[in-house]
């Protein structure tokens, strides 16, 4: 392969890419999502400045997709954490977990999804929404919710769906694979969903419970009061993620010296 064409490739294997060109297209993309409050400490622990907490909110969700354009068909679960970026609030992915290799790929490679392999379900049990995910064979989070009791504001709906959502990018440089080394790209990553229709959506009780484990900690964030739950079906398309923080260019503290980084 000659050197110019070695360039327009997307990622490896060659000839059998781990995931296609985008944009991805998701239809009747399903979000069961419950808000609720834990303890503030356990989210400062975790969240990289310059995000601050205004309140220990968190929104656990699980997301059906079973028709996703070069992806096809899987189902994730996640926690997203409630921030705020000076004036601006959003959410920040804390982890997510899900059961398809392209997705998972793509999400880390193109974006900055903090994705990893998990086994979520999302699924119809007489009257109840079940949401539930385990990691192996070990149950790490199991949600309900009343099925479809009453019917939400569909822009409500969408504006709960497409706040600006922030990720940490985080890659090594290929000399200092040990902690004591430097990365090579560490960013602070914003998206928002722009794309979207919002085809039903729906409120009711709601439970939830986590179930500690070391590889997914899903319950170091413990449940102290559901404020709201959602079942909201839709059609988007992911929007490019884009850097708004490098904290390799601002002066700080680290175990390799002093770092430099600046709000872009």
């Amino acid at each position: 392969m000659k050197e110019k064409d070695v360039v327009k490739q997307l990622t490896t294997p060659i000839g059998a890419p781990a995931f296609p060109r985008g944009p991805f297209r998701f239809n009747n993309r399903e979000y069961f999502n419950i808000l609720y409050r834990t303890d503030i400490e356990a989210l400062r622990a975790v969240v990289p400045e310059p995000l601050e907490i205004d309140e220990p909110l968190v929104r656990w969700e699980i997301m059906r997709m079973p028709d996703t354009s070069g992806l096809g068909d899987y189902t994730e679960c996640g926690q997203a954490i409630q921030v705020r970026l000076g004036e601006e609030k959003g959410e920040y992915l804390h982890a997510m977990y899900l059961d398809n290799a392209p997705a998972l790929a793509s999400g880390r490679e193109i974006s900055a999804y903090p994705k990893v392999f998990g086994k979520p379900r999302l699924y119809v049990d007489s009257d109840t929404l079940v949401g539930t995910m385990d990691y192996g064979t070990l149950r790490v989070a199991q949600a309900t919710m009343g099925y479809k009791h009453r019917a939400m504001d569909l822009e409500e709906a969408k504006r709960e769906i497409c706040v600006p959502t922030f990720m940490l990018k985080i890659l090594w440089t290929y000399d200092s694979p040990k902690p004591a080394g430097e990365p090579r790209i560490c960013e602070l990553l914003r998206t928002e969903i722009t794309d979207i229709t919002v085809k039903g959506a729906w409120i009711g009780p709601a439970r939830l419970e986590l179930f500690a484990h070391a590889l997914a900690p899903m319950a170091d964030f413990p449940v102290r009061e559901i404020i709201g739950a959602s079942h909201i079906l839709t059609d988007l398309t992911l929007a490019r993620a884009k850097p708004c923080y490098n904290y390799l260019d601002k002066p700080t503290k680290a175990a390799s010296g002093e770092r430099h980084a600046t709000v872009s």
